[in-house]
């Protein structure tokens, strides 16, 4: 059985929408594509066939866990290559899907924690509708009665707004990101690495290799035996570096692509030391 736990985040880390891709080769020699998400019946995310092949190889050898903001039902719509993933980190951490049903007794974990160390989500989503503008704000919505998100108008966001607001979530036990056109505001407890920690737990992995693109996702990848980050995404653009974490240059779906190999490389290794002392 395998030791190695692979955790990895979704949106732009491995699959990517049409807009998110970043092809920068001839229209000829493109890679050919995968769709893995529809949405109101239109093709929305995909990943390279390349990418497709690594990552059913993977799942054979390593217990792979994707771990994603994406509320429950936004993870279902999702059809990854290979057998379907026995766990599934869905909501930040806000809950952990075991063979497709969320885990009560993590649900129930999660609330104590929230409850011991957060402002009330209420709260925050007021203040987030209160603080933002009409003339930048298309949606604010609440997923999975966990933390709150606007879908706004990024180039018109006021200079020094995301500042303000991560520093007046800080004191109430929230963190801030912003990724692409959405703002989240999420309570600290609320981690993918948590959730992570518990999979590793009941899985007995001796290791984890993990991957992400957000500020959403630091706490996975420090908390990882090593990890990837690619070109793009918030840690990109804040130079984000951990000394676990190796930084890649590559973008879009070539960056999935180039995590997909790391991981199998890693994993490759790991199975080379556990060979040599077998």
């Amino acid at each position: 059985m395998t030791t190695t736990l692979v955790a990895s985040d979704l949106d732009r880390t491995l699959i990517y929408s049409a807009a998110a891709l970043d092809l920068t080769v001839p229209d000829a020699e493109a890679p050919r594509l995968l769709c893995v998400e529809v949405y109101e019946r239109r093709p929305l995310s995909y990943l390279t066939e390349t990418a497709a092949a690594l990552l059913t190889d993977l799942a054979a050898r390593a217990v792979f866990v994707p771990a994603t903001t994406r509320t429950r039902e936004q993870y279902q719509r999702i059809r990854l290559p290979g057998p379907p993933p026995r766990f599934a980190v869905c909501a930040n951490g806000g809950h952990l899907l075991v063979d497709g049903v969320p885990d009560r007794d993590w649900q129930r974990t999660v609330a104590a924690r929230l409850a011991e160390g957060c402002a009330p989500l209420d709260e925050v989503h007021a203040h987030l509708v209160r603080a933002a503008d009409p003339a930048w704000l298309l949606r604010e919505r609440t997923a999975e009665d966990l933390f709150a998100y606007l879908v706004v108008e990024r180039a018109l966001l006021p200079d020094g707004w995301i500042e303000e607001l991560t520093a007046w979530a800080d004191g109430r036990g929230w963190s801030v990101s912003l990724q692409g056109r959405k703002v989240y505001a999420v309570p600290k407890p609320l981690t993918k690495s948590a959730a992570v920690a518990e999979v590793r737990r009941r899985t007995g992995a001796t290791k984890v290799l993990a991957a992400g693109d957000s500020l959403l996702d630091a706490d996975l990848l420090l908390a990882a035996d090593r990890a990837w980050r690619p070109g793009h995404g918030e840690l990109a653009a804040t130079d984000w570096h951990a000394p676990q974490v190796t930084a890649l240059t590559e973008r879009g779906a070539a960056a999935g692509e180039r995590i997909l190999r790391a991981f199998h490389e890693a994993v490759r290794e790991g199975d080379g030391a556990r060979g040599a002392l077998a």
